[in-house]
């Protein structure tokens, strides 16, 4: 889709009916009442030859709603055929194709940005925010670096709307820092500003510094809103420690009245799950009057981690009943609920659904991963190794790590030295898998062959950081054991 630039031929001469088309504006007002009304993109192209012959693509309350009926209904060239004919279109009409256009070509309000400055059409307040969205979606943060020092220049960081997308900008480019800068130099903040920086630094996985600013939010006098609060429960789950904080925010969300609303209760029921408060998380469940499926996911997952299997599963059935069709994401957690509570047949029946199409998506490397660590965990070794031998991609770390674990529970010594020397190939720059790997021949005897494995480390210069894996914790206890 190609957009034209402006049009640099004069307009032709109108006619007298023309004249008195533009100046009378019951004309205009039928066009838009008719395109209100529309439907069908088929009438396009003879409205557009109305508009043309009496005159009315000047006026630009009609040109702004054909340029906008066309593209909604997904008929992109009457709109730029008519904005190609505009030799100085108005900043309300580019600001309209802009905004229309993003959903066609994301690049598109740069090139109609770029045409309103070679012709001198004045950008508003409307214009620097769909610049931004358009930057947003491309990633193009030197763009943004320059479209903000402009900006700065014309005196619009004042405005909140465009202060907020510039601040939504660096955010969604991961460019916190660059955010927090702009948020210090703002003349004033509001709730939409706050909260815009909040998302933004729990998005970059910053989330101590999130809730600092929800504090100074807080300390500032500003009363948060829903955003607000939903992006300060991200930040409270992603932490890790701060329970308190996230029950302090339900305490305040229902002090409010607020109603929980699939946003803020499913972040509620995310924050309750991975603190391990899994059924504080499900009396928020129960309470909600609608429920999205991440709502559902949030709660099966919650179920998963605790050991809940049973629960996962009874759920996960009630869901299927009241008509929510899971995603990959749900499997995912209903066989992890079963491996971590060592419900075998029920997980294997799933699984073999999953890989049946009866969901419809294909079994992911996740799902086969729960399924090789529900047999590994179950001690089912050779139905793990089948598992891996019929996946249609090549096993990853997380794969061969839990076949390792089951292998070395069980003392299946070939079969975990198979697993590492698997995880020696796909990291061999992980100086851990060597150590594991040296350990283990200790172990069978093979003194020569660890050796050799000490020799590569030295000659790759690689060095174990200090720390226990989850495997030496396993033979820790085993030895501790022993000794008592």
């Amino acid at each position: 889709m190609v957009v034209p630039p402006f049009s640099s031929k004069p307009p032709k001469p109108l006619s007298s009916s023309s004249k008195a088309a533009v100046t009378t504006s019951s004309a205009a007002r039928r066009i838009l009442d008719y395109l209100s009304t529309l439907t069908s993109s088929s009438s396009l192209p003879s409205l557009l030859f109305d508009i043309l012959r009496d005159g009315l693509h000047v006026n630009s309350a009609v040109s702004a709603a054909f340029i906008s009926c066309s593209l909604s209904l997904l008929s992109p060239r009457p709109a730029i055929l008519l904005f190609s004919v505009l030799r100085r279109p108005s900043p309300f009409v580019c600001n309209t194709l802009m905004r229309s256009l993003l959903a066609f070509r994301s690049s598109a309000p740069l090139f109609i940005f770029h045409q309103m400055h070679l012709s001198s059409v004045p950008s508003n307040h409307h214009t620097f925010p769909l610049i931004l969205k358009s930057l947003s979606i491309l990633r193009f943060l030197h763009s943004g670096f320059s479209l903000h020092s402009h900006i700065l220049k014309l005196g619009h960081l004042s405005d909140s709307y465009i202060s907020s997308s510039l601040l939504h900008f660096y955010a969604v480019c991961s460019d916190s820092d660059s955010a927090v800068h702009l948020f210090d130099d703002l003349p004033s903040r509001g709730v939409v500003a706050w909260s815009t920086l909040i998302a933004g630094l729990a998005k970059a996985d910053r989330p101590e510094d999130a809730l600092l600013v929800f504090e100074r939010m807080h300390f500032a006098g500003v009363t948060p809103n829903r955003v607000t609060m939903v992006s300060t429960l991200t930040a409270c789950a992603a932490h890790g420690a701060s329970l308190d904080f996230g029950q302090w925010i339900h305490r305040q969300a229902t002090h409010a009245g607020w109603e929980l609303d699939v946003v803020l209760g499913t972040a509620l029921i995310d924050m309750y799950c991975k603190y391990g408060c899994v059924y504080a998380g499900f009396d928020v469940f129960l309470r909600m009057p609608q429920r999205s499926l991440f709502t559902w996911n949030s709660l099966i997952q919650g179920f998963a981690f605790s050991k809940g299997g049973a629960m996962a599963l009874k759920w996960f059935l009630r869901m299927e009943e009241e008509g929510v069709r899971p995603d990959a994401v749900t499997l995912v957690g209903v066989l992890t609920a079963c491996s971590h509570s060592g419900l075998v047949e029920p997980g294997r029946r799933i699984f073999d659904m999953v890989v049946g199409g009866k969901f419809g998506f294909k079994a992911g490397i996740k799902h086969y991963g729960c399924m090789v660590d529900l047999y590994g965990k179950a001690g089912l070794l050779d139905a793990a190794v089948e598992c891996i031998q019929m996946m249609p991609f090549e096993p990853n770390v997380v794969i061969y790590g839990s076949l390792l674990s089951g292998s070395r529970a069980r003392k299946e010594m070939h079969l975990s030295e198979f697993a590492v020397r698997r995880l020696v190939e796909l990291q061999p720059e992980n100086a851990a898998h060597y150590v594991l790997l040296s350990n283990l021949y200790v172990e069978m005897g093979m003194w020569k062959e660890a050796e050799e494995v000490r020799r590569s480390m030295r000659e790759l210069d690689l060095r174990k950081e200090s720390g226990w894996s989850l495997t030496e914790w396993d033979d820790m206890e085993e030895h501790c054991e022993e000794a008592v």
